[in-house]
């Protein structure tokens, strides 16, 4: 299943923990809106952006995070730097969705040759 209502569960070791996924907004080529629970190693949940802007013949996608901060989390904040903890992972999330796009985007430009 795509777009709005689909879900994406996940359980791993204690670096991914466990959570689920649900997509509670999806605009094509405007936003996408993601419900996220985290279940292991601690309770969370958060809300994921991706917003897409045209520029010129390319689009321009932010990705953000947004939620409220439990006892728990204030103190990890306090303790670690979050933007330097997951900003690499952002980076590396942003840049494989550029290569799948562009990829795709490639196989349509051959089948109407």
């Amino acid at each position: 299943p795509a777009g709005t209502g689909a879900i994406y569960t996940w359980s791993g070791n204690n670096e991914v923990g466990e959570g689920r996924m649900t997509i509670t907004e999806s605009r094509p080529s405007d936003l996408i809106r993601i419900k996220l629970e985290f279940f292991k190693p601690f309770a969370a949940t958060n809300t994921a952006e991706f917003t897409f802007k045209p520029e010129g013949n390319q689009t321009a996608v932010t990705w953000s995070m947004t939620g409220n901060n439990n006892f728990m989390a204030k103190a990890v904040h306090l303790l670690m730097n979050m933007d330097k903890m997951v900003g690499g992972q952002f980076e590396k999330g942003l840049a494989q969705m550029g290569s799948v796009v562009e990829a795709a985007a490639n196989r349509r430009g051959g089948e109407r040759s």
